[in-house]
């Protein structure tokens, strides 16, 4: 039954399909990604990303001593806490709460939603002085110019009757308001990217040396460099995946500032990508959204299980991934990334959907397996490496050697699947680099959603 580990024929087999990461050429992607940038941000609709304005413009570091409160809506669990700041923008957790998700336990009106949420977060408001509030919100919004959000939509693990079209801080402050507290402040809207943005504007440090503790006279070229900083990027990669920075020119908005960008949500998730193959075809067309979420539907959590399922059923159909149990695999309707992830962590560990498919003995198996997945994940790579260089070259992208560019990256895809976090990171390096020296630092950041919710209010 075993059909023997031949990388070669694995290679062709990943080729002809179109899957192969050989089959994308980096610098065209970053073409097109730009391209759709550009389009985006002029407010044209074909070929475009969405280039959505946040209208939340970072002023640089929170005052020492600045009290905020920060909420974080996610799709499971609803965490809300008083967050001060310390020395260079250090977040102090003081007091933090944590509850399920209004809706989850069954469907509410929009009224009930909202005091819900106020009545969790009314012992916060304890009476002593705040700076802001910020609510991280990671459901489709469409941003207003006050910092609010109107919402386009909820996943379907969340019921709120009537609450689609309405403006979230609105409702919340009104629900705050009918339990006897008064706000001084607005409450900031965002997203998951933008919080991660903003952690890495905090958490990052913006220079390669200690320059950022050297002193300086006002109007210096030096202050005006720690001014700057360098290119800052927010990177969602886990569930799906999103972009976030800061743009200093929106046509369609009528907004420019060479001084102080606002953030802009590229939903990059959306951008179709040149040279899919006839695999990636079939897959979208079964799909819930078929001819939507190119680049998430091949690099992201909530596809790359799927994906893989439909590449090893075609190995197996022709004949070049052969094991016992392989019929089996024909007849499973789904596989969870994670459990992909799983086997490719312990490819020898008995247990999980596709690991009990195999017997100890048929290594070569598991080997064309495991190699077929280094191929979609090394694609997964260079695509989301090309949309973050994409985005580094739209904003100048210039080298400077004291200011590199940050990425600040949140996202259990990146941080837990097989080899995806080293491959991007390789792919971005080798992108930056391939004319002439950048500097790049991507890193993790903690709490983004809850932080960055806490940095929106104390820096917007």
């Amino acid at each position: 039954m075993n059909a023997g580990f031949n990388p070669r024929a694995l290679d062709d087999f990943a080729r002809y399909y179109g899957f192969h990461y050989d089959c994308c050429a980096g610098n065209m992607l970053i073409e097109d990604f730009c391209a759709a940038m550009d389009r985006g941000l002029r407010g044209e609709k074909a070929l475009s990303l969405p280039m959505l304005p946040t209208y939340l413009r970072p002023k640089g570091t929170p005052t020492t001593g600045t009290k905020v409160i920060a909420l974080d809506a996610g799709g499971t669990n609803l965490r809300a806490a008083r967050i001060k700041f310390g020395d260079d923008g250090r977040q102090i957790v003081e007091n933090e709460r944590k509850t399920f998700m209004p809706g989850t336990k069954g469907a509410l009106t929009a009224d009930e939603f909202f005091s819900s949420i106020a009545g969790f977060c009314e012992p916060l408001f304890d009476g002593s002085a705040i700076d802001g509030i910020g609510f991280c919100f990671s459901y489709p919004m469409e941003m207003t110019p006050d910092g609010d959000g109107i919402l386009l939509s909820f996943s379907k693990e969340i019921e709120v009757r009537d609450l689609i079209g309405r403006p979230v801080g609105k409702g919340l402050c009104e629900a705050l308001a009918r339990r006897g507290v008064r706000l001084h402040h607005r409450i900031m809207l965002l997203n998951d990217t933008v919080a991660a943005l903003l952690c890495g504007l905090l958490q990052i440090p913006r220079f390669t040396s200690k320059i950022a503790s050297l002193g300086e006279e006002a109007g210096s070229p030096l202050e005006k460099m720690k001014a700057a900083g360098g290119v800052a990027i927010g990177f969602i990669l886990g569930t799906g995946t999103n972009i976030a920075y800061c743009e200093t020119t929106i046509p369609k908005i009528n907004f420019e500032s060479k001084t102080s960008p606002q953030i802009v949500v590229c939903e990059s998730g959306g951008m179709d990508f040149r040279h899919r193959g006839a695999v990636d075809a079939e897959f979208d067309a079964e799909t819930k959204c078929p001819g939507m979420y190119g680049m998430e539907k091949a690099v992201s959590g909530a596809y790359l299980g799927q994906l893989s399922l439909h590449v090893l059923k075609h190995a197996v159909r022709d004949g070049i991934l052969r094991f016992k149990k392989s019929p089996e695999l024909l007849e499973m309707e789904r596989l969870e990334t994670k459990d992909l992830n799983t086997l490719l962590q312990a490819p020898f560990a008995p247990g999980g959907p596709l690991g009990k498919l195999f017997d100890a003995g048929e290594v070569d198996a598991i080997k064309s397996l495991v190699y077929i997945e280094s191929i979609i994940t090394e694609r997964s790579a260079l695509l989301a490496a090309s949309s973050i260089a994409a985005v580094i070259k739209h904003c100048g992208g210039a080298y400077d050697p004291l200011a590199p560019v940050r990425v600040a990256v949140e996202g259990t895809t990146f941080s837990l699947y097989h080899f995806l976090c080293d491959a991007i990171k390789a792919r971005l390096h080798g992108m930056l680099n391939a004319d002439s020296p950048q500097f790049c630092i991507m890193e993790t950041v903690d709490q983004a959603s809850l932080f960055g919710a806490a940095a929106a209010a104390a820096v917007s």
